[in-house]
């Protein structure tokens, strides 16, 4: 297992290296993001099912559904990404680095994407963690742990579209979705991506396999992630400076992060 721990790191270093090159051949950063998902979906995906025939590395349906699942939300979000960068300009995110860090972007930018390469280590590591809990059979905490899978990729899909149709709307161009998933959580779909890595801990726990609680790293890094560092602080800074007042309201309306019930402000 350690070997192939070993190989699944240098898999995603080996990615991100590449995400950087066809970046800068295409002059669009945004593409590293749907690189960064098909690696860490086909890292969590080997770690699951390599070596698939040694039964002492785990319950062998167990370990096909959590490659199966892991598939299934790389294919999900992974399309998503690349229809969105195929039809947009840069992410905003990245043009905001491009203009600050100028001549430093291309350095810079690789740095950040080993960076990233790092901390998908862990994340497919959680997964490979879930599929070798050597439980031989199924377990109620499995089929917990499948819900949260289907219901994060359906609630991230939901909110993804909610989005796209009301930017369609042409009256909306600079406006802020306030509506569906989007009136109870500021970043919906950040909500269920987290959501989804909670499922790797519920396959990995066993009081047998004390490894098996590492898998909580997954779910604990994906919010810091979100909530602190590369999700919510840099995209709620270009949201404000675009959208000014109109974000303030929403922001004041809504929760950001955990769905919850739209705040009413209070009348003067």
């Amino acid at each position: 297992m350690i070997g192939l721990s070993a190989a699944m790191g240098a898999w995603l270093a080996l990615a991100m290296a590449a995400a950087w090159a066809f970046q800068r051949r295409v002059s669009n950063a945004g593409w590293v993001d749907v690189f960064w998902t098909f690696a860490t979906g086909a890292a969590a995906m080997a770690g699951a099912l390599v070596p698939l025939e040694a039964p002492e590395q785990g319950f062998a349906p167990r370990r096909v559904l959590v490659a199966v699942l892991a598939g299934l939300w790389s294919v999900r979000l992974g399309a998503h990404l690349w229809a969105r960068v195929r039809s947009r300009p840069e992410d905003a995110r990245y043009a905001g680095f491009r203009r600050d860090w100028g001549a430093a972007f291309e350095g810079r930018l690789f740095g950040l994407l080993m960076i990233q390469a790092v901390a998908a280590w862990p994340l497919a590591m959680a997964a490979m963690l879930a599929a070798r809990n050597p439980a031989a059979a199924w377990r109620w905490t499995d089929g917990v742990a499948l819900a949260v899978v289907l219901v994060s990729i359906a609630g991230a899909g939901i909110a993804d579209r909610q989005l796209a149709a009301f930017s369609r709307d042409s009256g909306h161009a600079r406006g802020v979705c306030g509506r569906g998933l989007w009136a109870w959580s500021r970043h919906p779909n950040y909500f269920f991506e987290f959501l989804g890595w909670c499922a790797w801990p519920l396959f990995a726990f066993d009081p047998a396999w004390p490894i098996g609680w590492l898998a909580v790293a997954a779910p604990v890094l994906m919010y810091w992630l979100l909530v602190h560092v590369s999700g919510i602080p840099p995209l709620e800074r270009t949201m404000l400076a675009s959208r000014g007042e109109a974000f303030r309201a929403y922001q004041r309306q809504t929760s950001a992060f955990f769905p919850l019930p739209p705040r009413r402000e209070a009348r003067p």
